[in-house]
């Protein structure tokens, strides 16, 4: 009579979660509703919601992982072609690109303080080519906070109806109205507003060193 053998119950041979794998759920989850809610994550992953607090802590932890997600897609190469003022606009589009995959994100991540080691080596090699422009160490952190400042906004600006200003009947706003139906390209209204500030920031920024930069060729709207 052959015998039978049973395996002792314990910890499972593979991790059912990982933080890559929460990470991985919770921006479906914001892509769909647009918050992180961890009972309904815990739900889509099969577990308890205290089996999430084994890997992260709270809320917190579930957009800083959400912030590791799409910081990995984050180009950092780009930051080393030269000369700077090729460098940083090819980031920032790059940068900006990624925010444009998952807007529903970029609200979250404002909420919490920047942890994600993929998000600080790149932040990290931006303050390196800052000082290596001649931006003093003291300022680079203003440089840095309005570079990202700037493309947040602009990557919620990608969320936004292409007509944001509509002047209703009998209101005089006779500028503004001028302004509007003078403007250029209303159906690439963020892609065209992006640019122009990318190269207002690129002269600040020359005209912080003394020098004088180029318009960044842009490419095509999509």
């Amino acid at each position: 009579m052959s015998e039978i053998t049973h395996r002792r119950a314990g910890r499972p041979r593979k991790a059912v979660l990982d933080r890559a794998k929460i990470g991985r759920a919770a921006l479906d989850l914001v892509d769909e509703t647009g918050d992180v809610n961890l009972p309904e994550l815990a739900r889509r992953l099969g577990v308890t919601t205290s089996s999430l607090y084994h890997h992260v802590d709270g809320r917190s932890g579930v957009i800083e992982l959400l912030r590791e997600q799409v910081s990995a897609h984050m180009d950092v190469a780009i930051l080393e072609q030269q000369p700077w003022d090729t460098a940083i606009p090819a980031f920032l589009r790059s940068y900006r690109a990624v925010f444009a995959a998952h807007p529903r994100v970029v609200p979250l991540l404002t909420m919490t303080t920047v942890r994600s080691p993929q998000a600080i080596a790149a932040y990290d090699r931006i303050v390196v080519l800052l000082e290596e422009i001649g931006i003093p160490v003291d300022r680079a952190m203003e440089v840095l906070t309005a570079m990202d400042n700037f493309v947040i906004g602009s990557a919620l600006d990608l969320a936004a109806p292409d007509v944001m200003w509509e002047v209703p009947d009998g209101v005089e706003a006779p500028s503004l109205t001028a302004a509007l139906a003078k403007q250029r390209d209303a159906a690439h209204r963020a892609e065209a507003a992006f640019e122009c500030g990318l190269r207002m920031m690129l002269a600040g920024v020359a005209a912080e060193l003394g020098q004088v930069v180029g318009t960044p060729a842009a490419p095509p709207p999509r």
